[in-house]
This record gives structure tokens, sequence and C-alpha cells, in this order.
């Protein structure tokens, strides 16, 4: 390019939280300028990539649906192509499509005091796109999109069939009846197991632990009602909250009450499995319910495949791989013409990108993260992460909500500066993700840093969120404002902005 376009908003990434934000922005600014720009080629972000068999939502779509566009479809437990289909007929509807810059992956982007804006570099064809921005937003999630986490299992190179990762699932893999070895225990592997069981001669679900497994009925059938009653629009919000609510409650009382809920996890697990079956063995976690996010399965199609001999399970550590299969510590084999690493994801923050202000590097470790969504001295930069107790969108909404209101507020006080800033010496510091799934212990140290107080804690409650974020103050003590042509201002203008602070 020989000039540097300008926009006054620029998101990265064109999946579920940047289609989203993208509708908030342009409907609370219609004549704000912004752009998307997308690494991959194509809108939906998670949902696209993901291509393994059996793909689907871990949590209910009346949660994980935008706020503003209610989900209509019977299944509230979606497969993976209706989301993708949701979000982009959301991007498609709203116009936000002509708004994404696809294949372009942001590497860098600097903060100028003197000119309030962002330049952002972003390779596309190889070429270096600069482009200018008041606010940067980034909404590409956490997970490391090139490649997902596999361990070094010895002998691998040996096996005679086929290994692969569901995070890059082959168009071209049959494994219609084929002796299929999947090695996990999380979300990715329970939704697996039973999809590939519908043509497997057998599948064998190799875990080293087990994990929380909840059953729920693909539909909800008080939110079909609802909407044959009085229509979606009037249904979903009601729906919504039966299920934050509902939701709430139980990862509560899993937090106060361990030991009942895992009592009445496991009696329903006994329900749901063959007479006599070991679930001690296969289906008792050693940690407590909600130290890491239950496994959902709708209808019970796991223990479906369990009873019906399609499936089984083995808890055991992978010795080694052999030509026909895998050798186990307790010595026994298993046989395998198909073995699926579903070990877990990478976490790559910000998709990668370097930030820096004034030139200097931004170490992202020695920041503190302001109401889990902007960091500690990066002046016009918000980002989003989502619930791990809870359906993802419930907090991008919020953080998009946010955003609007926060440059409302610049808006009508003449501000083209925030930044949030940390200057009590009685805040320590906090893992941003307090969270003991493996794919978070692993990459923890790259991430910002949670504070022990409010404003620098990540959220975790739905219900409080919504009232900090969409209700509390912009203009707190640790949010500092200020103009190219003044100095910084902790204090209210008498301009109002009709909202509430």
């Amino acid at each position: 390019m020989t000039s540097t376009e300008h926009v006054d908003v620029l998101i990265i990434g064109a999946g579920l939280s940047g289609v989203g934000a993208a509708h908030h922005i342009q409907s609370a600014f219609p004549g704000r300028s912004y752009a998307i720009l997308e690494a991959r080629e194509t809108i939906g972000g998670t949902w696209d990539l993901f291509r393994y068999p059996g793909v689907r939502s871990d949590s209910d779509m009346n949660t994980l649906g935008y706020r503003f566009r209610p989900w209509t479809q019977a299944k509230a437990i979606a497969d993976g192509p209706s989301i993708l289909s949701y979000v982009r007929d959301t991007a498609t509807e709203a116009g936000i499509d002509r708004h994404i810059r696809f294949g372009h992956r942001v590497v860098s982007a600097d903060w100028s005091g003197e000119d309030a804006r962002w330049t952002i570099e972003a390779v596309h064809d190889g070429e270096t796109v600069r482009l200018t921005a008041g606010f940067l937003y980034a909404c590409s999630g956490y997970f490391h999109y090139d490649a997902g986490y596999t361990p070094d299992f010895p002998g691998v190179e040996r096996f005679g069939g086929t290994v692969v990762h569901p995070q890059h699932w082959p168009d071209d893999l049959d494994h219609t009846g084929k002796k299929v070895v999947v090695i996990g225990s999380g979300a990715t592997a329970v939704t697996l197991v039973p999809a590939l069981a519908e043509r497997a001669a057998q599948v064998t679900m190799l875990q080293r632990s087990p994990t929380y497994i909840v059953s729920l009925p693909a539909e909800d059938a008080i939110a079909n009602a609802l909407r044959r009653l009085v229509g979606g629009r009037l249904a979903y919000p009601v729906t919504r909250w039966k299920n934050v609510l509902t939701t709430t409650l139980f990862y509560e009382l899993s937090r106060r009450r361990p030991g009942l809920v895992r009592s009445l996890l496991r009696k329903a697990t006994l329900r749901q499995l063959p007479e006599g079956y070991d679930v001690d063995t296969h289906f008792k976690p050693r940690y407590q319910p909600w130290d890491q996010r239950l496994c959902l399965v709708p209808d019970g199609d796991l223990f479906a495949a369990i009873r019906d001999g399609r499936a089984s399970v083995v808890t055991d550590h992978v010795e080694e791989f052999t030509e026909t299969g895998l050798r186990l510590t307790s010595g026994a084999e298993l046989e395998a013409d198909v073995v699926v690493t579903a070990t877990g994801l990478r976490l790559l923050v910000l998709g990668g990108m370097r930030l820096s202000v004034e030139g200097r590097e931004v170490r992202l470790p020695e920041t503190m993260a302001y109401k889990g969504m902007m960091l500690s001295d990066v002046p016009n930069f918000a980002f989003t992460i989502g619930y791990t107790n809870a359906s993802w969108t419930l907090k991008a909404d919020l953080v998009s909500e946010y955003v609007v209101r926060l440059l409302r507020h610049m808006d009508a006080y003449g501000y083209d500066r925030c930044v949030p800033a940390n200057d009590d010496p009685t805040v320590t510091e906090r893992p941003l993700l307090e969270f003991q799934a493996g794919y978070v212990l692993r990459s923890i140290e790259e991430f910002p840093k949670a504070g022990s107080r409010p404003p620098w804690q990540l959220g975790s409650s739905y219900a409080h969120d919504l009232f900090k974020l969409r209700y509390g103050r912009i203009d707190d003590d640790a949010l500092r404002f200020s103009r190219r042509a003044g100095g910084a201002t902790g204090r209210r203008s008498t301009v109002q902005t009709g909202e509430t602070q």
C-alpha cells in the first residue's frame, strides 16, 4: 500500500467474538469506521477450524449465542456446522462481512501518544500491510490455530496406521470398520468417541485420568415450548437467564459443596452405564468438580456407545507406540488402525501479535489485566477472554458493551486516550486464569497477570460482570483519560453522557 489507511476501531479476528464485537460497534456508532483483520480466509474462527467428526458446542446455544440475535433451532447443544452458519449469517445480515480483510495476519501494533493512534502491521500474501486505528480490539481468542498440543510419544514413527490430531482432521480420513484409539478424556475426546463409533469397528478412549462428564438433553424442552408460545424474540432472554442461573448455581454448589456434587455426578454416571461397570476407575476424577471444565455429552451419547459395546474406556498411560498400536504402562496392548491424539490445545496470547507503546515492547506477563479486558499501561486497547465456567459469548457480549460505553464516554468528554494504571502497591499478582486444565497450566506464564482485587480481576460470574461492565462506572480511579492538547485527568467533567457512571 502506498498510503496508510485509518479506521476508528480495528478488530482482530472474525470468529464468534469478532463478529459480535463488530455488531456492537456498528450498531452503536453507525458513522464510525471499523475494519476486521482475519488471518484465515473465512469467517468463523474456531468453528471453521475444527472439523473433526461430531464437533459441537460444549455450552447451550441459548447462552453461547449472541444476546442480540436469538438462537432459534430446536437443538440447544448444536453441531459445529450449525454454529458456523449462525456466525456467518450474523455477519452477512448485518453487512459485517464487507468490513473483513481475510488473509491478514497481524504481527505487531505500536501506539503513538503524539498521534493518539495505533499503527498495525499485518502480513497479506507475503506483503506487509499497515493500518492505523484510534482503538485496537483483539478478538482472536486464545487458541493457537497453527498447531494443537501433542506429547512426545515414544515409537510413534514405527506405527503402521494413521495418527491424527483433531485440530487438523484430514477430509479424506475414512475410519469405517477400523479400530480407533482416542487418546484423551476432555471435551474433544468425549465428542469424538460416540461420533467415530457410528462407523468404526471399535473405539477405545484411552485416558490417563478420568474427567467429570455430565449428560444433558440436546434439546431444551422449556426453550422450545416458550418459542412456540411467545415466539423466539421473547423466549430467548427468558431461556438465556434460566440457563445462566442454572449454570451459576451448579458452579457455586460445586465450589461450596464439592463432596455433594461429586456424589450427585457419580450417581448420574452409574445410571448411564451397564450394571457392574467399574465407574470408580474410569469416571472418578482425582480433582474436585469445576477445578477443570465439566464435559458435556448431549443425550448421554458417550454412555450409550459404551452400553452398546461400540466404545470402551481404558485408564492407563502410553508406554510406547508399536507397529500395530499402543503398549501401555500396565503391559496391556491396544491394537489400532487409527490413533487420535485428543491431547489438548496450545494457547497463544493475542494471536501472537507483538504490542509496543511509543516503540517500547509490551511484555505481556509484566502487565495486569484491567477488568479482564484491558492491559495496564496500554492505551486504547481491549481484548476478549470468555468464561471458563460458562458460555464464552456471555463474557464476549459484555466486553463489547463495555467498549461501546468507553468509546461513548471518550466522545462525550473529548478524550482521545484511555489507559488503565495500577499504582496501588497492595494489589498483588495472580494468574489471569485460575483454572487447572492442562492447556492453561502449560501456557499461563505467557499471559498478563490478574490482581488480588477489583478492578484487576478476571470475573467468573456473569451476574456480577453484568452490573460491573454494563452499568458500573467508567471513570474509576484506575482508568486514566487524556487529550493530546491537555494533561491526564482522573476526574469527570460536567458533560453528561446519559449513562450510569
